[in-house]
């Protein structure tokens, strides 16, 4: 019985798909604009850092009051 559902998916399955649409990127590369310092990427690596550890360390560190409320 599963070597006859295995051979109707195998037959199946093309039919089904269709026809398959081929995509490319649209990718430029560049030499940037304007330099970016040292201190702005300082900076933005420091805000994106705050932005997603923030979050978990808030939660980690009140965890026990999170206990105490379930």
């Amino acid at each position: 019985m599963s070597g006859l559902l295995r051979t109707v998916a195998r037959r199946a399955a093309p039919v089904l798909r269709g026809h398959t649409i081929t995509q490319k990127a649209n990718v430029y590369g560049a030499p940037a604009k304007e330099k970016i310092g040292p201190l702005e990427t300082v900076v933005a690596l420091t805000m994106f850092s705050v932005a997603i550890l923030g979050p978990s360390g808030w939660i980690l560190c009140h965890l026990e009051d999170y206990k105490k409320k379930a």
